[in-house]
């Protein structure tokens, strides 16, 4: 099993969203995500998502909050535990990321863009300001999202 981090930094209404177009093999390519991605040896959630948000940025987050975490369960790929940030403070300059191109998208354009089915799930608990830290289970058969539960209550599909 996998622990990854993902970031969803908002700034004027607008989100950081990476098309996932680059990489050879990626589960999501050609999908839209927030930032982050995959933990090193010895870093906490908070380590990870600060680093890759460096990496596939340029931008170093100054205000940040750790909103939820997903277990994502799969007939084809090994079970991922991803710890879910919100981010409204940053500096720096946006860079190119080799995984894929990011854009500043709007948040009502945000859930018409081509993503996993469970992300809808978790980013509108995300643009819940008050919305308490959640856990939230996702399982797939290939790319069908097909159960979803919040803090254990199962969710309507």
């Amino acid at each position: 099993m996998k622990n990854t981090t993902l970031c969803y930094i908002e700034q004027d209404g607008k989100y950081l969203m990476l098309h996932r177009t680059k990489k050879k093999n990626d589960q999501s390519h050609d999908k839209w995500l927030g930032i982050g991605g995959k933990f090193e040896d010895k870093e906490s959630p908070e380590d990870c998502i600060l680093r890759e948000t460096k990496e596939e940025t340029g931008l170093t987050l100054t205000s940040y909050r750790y909103r939820g975490i997903v277990t994502f369960v799969s007939d084809i790929w090994e079970t991922e535990y991803m710890h879910l940030f919100t981010a409204d403070g940053f500096t720096g300059e946006l860079t190119d990321c080799d995984e894929g191109d990011c854009q500043w998208i709007s948040r009502e354009k945000l859930l018409s863009l081509p993503m996993w089915e469970g992300d809808k799930i978790f980013l509108n608990l995300l643009f819940d300001p008050k919305q308490p830290f959640f856990s939230l289970k996702l399982e797939y058969a290939g790319e069908q999202l097909i159960y979803a539960a919040k803090d254990g209550v199962p969710l309507p599909l």
